[in-house]
């Protein structure tokens, strides 16, 4: 690897951790949403893969330390991520424990990143033997997971049975694609379905403002006042062993460890079940909530970089919930990458162990100094000078476009009924791993009926 090839590596992770550390921090901001869009546009651009690679898991780092900056001083989810922490961190802030909140989390996201990359790296190079056994049987173990997804949730019922009626719109699209000739028989529109239900909730909602009476009751008379607490800064606070307790560093390792061998299952699940799990049993609440949030942010970083790097390196498959939704662009982006040819196939072991490294330790050291440092005054601008609506209707857009150059107009409204349907589905408590898992089996399951 050359010396130009490294130089842009870095340029790259760097780019990535100053951006997602704004977008981190916008509220109600989801990972996929803003992970999916940027990833394809450099993939399609022709960026070579190793940069890539490096650009994402520098964004991923990023994006998820910083989404638990609002979270611990404003009481406001980043992203979804971070929604398991917000009951915990409005307990400590209510207890003017905003700043040792603020960074225990960001200790716990740097513990999570230390543990997951060594051992997603090794376990990936474990499973490699047994890659082909594992993608023969890959769309049924898709709906296996869909399944198992389904019955990990909250609405198990409303989960299962959205299973086949999400299967028929999805290829009922593709049918109906095909019989009118807007794209070739036997071309599966993909990417544009994927990105549809990235963008769900946004779609439901706008749709939503159509309607007078539901738009009349969403007016409100005054600003939203959101107070951020100062947090006082000091430098011995950078050594996150400093910031932690032992207990709390020793289970934030754990919960991650584990999380690796758990890759296939949802983030969002991991992070509450394990995080509440390890955590139940500390008596006093302020203590329970300060290991939650720590454990919580370790996983957080864990679920996210194991779900990616073990099924991109031993498979070439997307076989997870990380894999099938944020990393998606790194498996299937046609036509650079396809199902036979994507990083798993171009990359040597070397160019994946640099990547991540080169991603990680960049992300770690800017985003994680930016986090204790200037936290507050990154939350001040971004609740002050972005929109949150900017950034949505940006991303927004990309979808549209893609959605228009994957199978023309009739597409958009493709998309915008599957962004309406799993928007709905989304509200109603079927995840987005269900979804997506819904969307690689549709095919063989329209198949086997």
């Amino acid at each position: 690897m050359d010396l130009v090839l490294l130089a842009e590596m870095i340029a790259a992770a760097v780019a990535a951790a100053l951006i997602y550390t704004i977008i981190g921090i916008i509220p109600g901001t989801d990972e996929t949403a803003v992970l999916v869009p940027v990833t394809l546009i450099l993939v399609l651009t022709g960026v070579q893969p190793v940069i890539v690679l490096c650009f994402f898991i520098s964004a991923v780092i990023a994006n998820n330390l910083m989404d638990a900056v609002p979270a611990a001083i404003a009481g406001i989810p980043g992203g979804v991520m971070a929604s398991p922490l917000v009951d915990h961190a409005q307990l400590l802030k209510r207890k003017g424990m905003a700043d040792r909140s603020l960074r225990k989390m960001a200790a716990g996201s740097l513990i999570g990143v230390l543990v997951s990359v060594p051992v997603s790296l090794l376990l990936a190079r474990s499973l490699i033997p047994l890659a082909e056994a594992i993608k023969a049987y890959a769309d049924p173990l898709f709906f296996a997971g869909a399944v198992l997804l389904a019955l990990l949730s909250k609405n198990k019922l409303l989960a299962l049975a959205s299973i086949l009626p999400f299967t028929l719109l999805i290829e009922g699209l593709r049918y109906l694609y095909w019989g009118i000739g807007i794209v070739p028989r036997g071309t599966t529109v993909f990417i544009s379905f994927f990105l549809g239900i990235t963008i769900g909730p946004v779609v439901l909602t706008l749709f939503e403002l159509l309607n007078k009476e539901k738009r009349e009751c969403l007016k409100c008379d005054q600003p939203r006042r959101i107070t951020l607490q100062k947090v006082p800064f000091e430098w011995k606070s950078l050594n996150p062993f400093h910031a932690l307790k032992k207990q709390e560093w020793v289970t934030s390792a754990g919960a991650s460890l584990i999380s690796c061998f758990t890759f296939i299952l949802s983030p969002v699940g991991m992070t509450t079940l394990l995080g509440e799990l390890f955590s139940k049993r500390t008596q006093d609440p302020v203590d329970r909530s300060m290991l939650a949030i720590t454990t919580m942010n370790a996983l957080a970083n864990a679920t996210y970089l194991s779900g990616t790097l073990i099924p991109l390196i031993a498979l070439g498959v997307p076989l997870s919930p990380v894999a099938i939704g944020p990393a998606h662009a790194l498996f299937d982006s046609p036509p650079v990458f396809t199902a036979t040819h994507n990083m798993h196939h171009i990359l040597s072991q070397t160019d994946f162990i640099l990547a991540t490294v080169i991603g990680a330790g960049v992300a770690l050291i800017v985003t994680y100094t930016l986090a204790i440092k200037y936290a507050q005054s990154i939350c001040a601008f971004v609740f002050k000078r972005i929109p949150h609506e900017a950034i949505l209707g940006l991303f927004c857009a990309f979808v549209l476009l893609l959605a228009y150059m994957d199978a023309g107009w009739m597409n958009i409204g493709g998309v915008m009924l599957i962004g309406l349907v799993s928007g709905l589905l989304h509200r109603w408590g079927v995840g987005y791993g269900i979804l997506f898992m819904v969307l690689y089996a549709a095919p063989w399951l329209v198949l086997g009926f």
